[in-house]
């Protein structure tokens, strides 16, 4: 299967850019998610990549072989480019049953009858569809309708399958139980997979790689471990997470970061120019007296619970830490009581130091580092 390349690919409607200086790659056989809020590009990205929009400017290689680059006069067409597209609406033919829907591809290649029965069958049975051959669209449900549409596109092996949100309309047990299935299905097939979505925990459980877009701009590009413990700026630290990322703002009279702003003097003075901390929800340790046991050396306040969230086998702890608001998470029922004065503390390896634009200072990640060893 081929990998993607874009390099310095633009799009522009008139004067509004949607998407600006994009370099890009997707290596062959992996799982990209594109993720991203509503206007941030990842759609248009994806319609680019499969030949639905022009670049306006820059250039488009799958598998070495250049798709489009308008300094090169070279375009090539949708149904030239090897790719399958499942839509977020699935878009299904009515009059046509599951099978017909499945082998939809392989009748416009001009695929003999029984080898399109063949792969036709095959491809159903991988998919758990193959009884429901002769139900019609309208008879199936939401995550059969999926399946169909996965299938329509498998069927024709395609070298790049590309997915744009095609669980926003299922359920959430549903969408959970096709995550699992799509994740089943790029093992077996290794098919060279770019993922649309806005929805954080289908990119994290999901992808081998995520590419984080914001005003048609690339933030960070990583693992989910990456995107999520080393956020490239503040953007990302605060659109992956739930609950999400604290932040504590350097500037102004904040008593918690003024606390924060001198424990980091103290243990790193070679850190410097810091404009923001952040400190993610399941960082943060909670206990009696001075400190936490084991929160030696780790950033420490005083703190009072002043509610408790349970969400179903984890709990949100709302706190009030000289005077600000934080949020703990915990998959331990909480024995605190709302209001008892108690003690937050945050290990240095935890600290996520951002400077005044918002980006992460990553000389501190050393420094922080080797104080936790």
């Amino acid at each position: 299967m081929p990998g993607i390349e874009l390099r310095k690919v633009q799009k522009t409607y008139g004067a509004y850019r949607a998407v600006s200086g994009l370099d890009l790659a997707v290596r062959d056989g992996e799982f990209l998610c594109l993720l991203g809020p509503s206007g941030c590009g990842k759609t248009t990205t994806l319609r680019m990549i499969a030949g639905l929009e022009n670049l306006s400017g820059g250039a488009l290689t799958v598998g070495g072989r250049v798709m489009d680059a308008p300094a090169q006069a070279v375009f090539v067409p949708p149904e030239r480019r090897g790719m399958g597209l499942v839509f977020q609406s699935y878009a299904l033919w009515p009059h046509l049953t599951v099978a017909q829907n499945t082998e939809f591809g392989l009748r416009l290649r001009g695929v003999a009858r029984p080898e399109r029965q063949r792969r036709t069958t095959e491809v159903m049975q991988a998919l758990g569809i193959e009884a429901l051959r002769d139900r019609y669209p309208s008879q199936l449900s939401g995550g059969q309708q999926q399946r169909v549409a996965l299938a329509r596109m498998l069927v024709v092996n395609p070298e790049v399958l590309l997915l744009d949100e095609p669980l926003s309309n299922l359920d959430a047990r549903l969408r959970l139980e096709m995550r699992a299935e799509l994740k089943r299905l790029h093992q077996a097939f290794q098919t060279t997979i770019v993922f649309v979505t806005h929805d954080q925990w289908e990119a994290m459980t999901l992808a081998d790689t995520i590419a984080v877009m914001n005003a048609g701009t690339l933030q960070q590009t990583g693992t989910p471990d990456e995107i999520y413990d080393r956020p490239a700026n503040r953007f990302v630290a605060e659109f992956v997470g739930s609950p999400p990322i604290n932040i504590l703002e350097f500037a102004g009279s904040d008593a918690l970061a003024a606390a924060a702003r001198r424990h980091l003097a103290d243990r790193h003075p070679g850190i410097t120019g810091i404009g923001s901390l952040g400190i993610r929800p399941e960082s943060i340790a909670l206990g009696p007296g001075e400190a936490p046991a084991g929160a030696e050396g780790a950033f420490t306040a005083p703190a009072r619970v002043t509610g408790i969230l349970p969400t179903g086998g984890s709990w949100i702890v709302e706190l009030d830490a000289l005077g600000r608001t934080l949020f703990l998470n915990t998959h331990v029922a909480p024995q605190a009581r709302i209001g008892e004065p108690l003690h937050l503390a945050v290990p240095d390896r935890a600290l996520n130091v951002f400077d005044a634009r918002g980006d992460r200072i990553a000389a501190a990640d050393a420094a922080l580092a080797r104080a936790a060893a």
